[in-house]
Formats: structure tokens, C-alpha cells, sequence
């Protein structure tokens, strides 16, 4: 499709500059200040930063040494830092819930073996049940 265009866009060029040749000077005159004209309207352009990914960028690096390359490990760390955060953050997080299960796990042991009731009264089904009905 584009080749087409582009075909079509060399022709269209070729016509107009072969057709210039034949127009007459008051004419040619107003186009060329209509042209004057539209390039003064022209917006200025303007100079933007751009912040592209280091990959777009590799291909550059090959070609030109640059100063860039003496803070690469910044890069690597601004990725290194937070990943590295996060990994500690979720085994702390780990870490505290274990020693929480631990202590309830403690606790209950401990309630149990300070009560009176032997053990086999908490595995009985009928003590759950007499439990639950003496909560009603």
C-alpha cells in the first residue's frame, strides 16, 4: 500500500513541476507569496526531552562513546533498589505472620494444659457441642 502511495505521490510531484513551467508570472508571484505567507504562520518547533527505554538506545551506544555509560549502575539500581525492598518487605511480612500463628498455637496450648478437663474432653464432639450450648 505504501509503495503505491509513494508512487503515486513522485507522479502527482513530477506533473506539478512540469505544469509550473507553463503557468503566467502574476500567478507564480501569488503563489509564492502565499507560500511566504503559510511559512510565516508556521509554527516555531520546538525541542522536547524525550525519555526513551535504555533498549532504544543500545543501538547508539555502539556508535558514539557517551557519558551516559559511567552512570549505567544507577540505572541498575533505581531496578535493583526497590526490587530488593520488596523482596525483604514480603519476608518480613512472612516472618511476622509465622511468629503471630506461633504464639496463638502457644496460647491455646497454654489455656488448655492450665484447665482442669483432660485433653480428650476437647477432642470429644459431644463436649463441642455441650460448649456450644452452654454459650446460648
Amino acid at each position: 500500500m505504501k509503495t503505491k502511495e509513494l508512487d503515486l505521490a513522485y507522479k502527482l510531484r513530477h506533473a506539478l513541476d512540469e505544469s509550473s513551467n507553463d503557468l503566467p508570472q502574476n500567478i507564480c508571484e501569488r503563489l509564492a507569496s502565499a507560500r511566504n505567507i503559510a511559512l510565516s504562520r508556521k509554527k516555531a518547533e520546538s525541542t522536547a526531552t524525550v525519555l526513551a527505554p535504555r533498549a532504544a538506545l543500545a543501538g547508539a551506544a555502539h556508535r558514539a562513546p557517551s557519558t551516559h555509560n559511567r552512570f549505567a549502575w544507577i540505572t541498575r539500581m533505581g531496578v535493583a533498589v526497590p526490587l530488593a525492598a520488596l523482596v525483604f518487605g514480603l519476608m518480613g511480612i512472612y516472618q511476622f505472620e509465622q511468629r503471630q500463628q506461633i504464639i496463638e498455637a502457644a496460647a491455646i496450648d497454654a489455656e488448655v494444659l492450665t484447665d482442669d478437663l483432660p485433653i480428650s474432653a476437647y477432642l470429644d464432639n459431644g463436649f463441642n457441642a455441650f460448649l456450644a450450648k452452654g454459650e446460648d
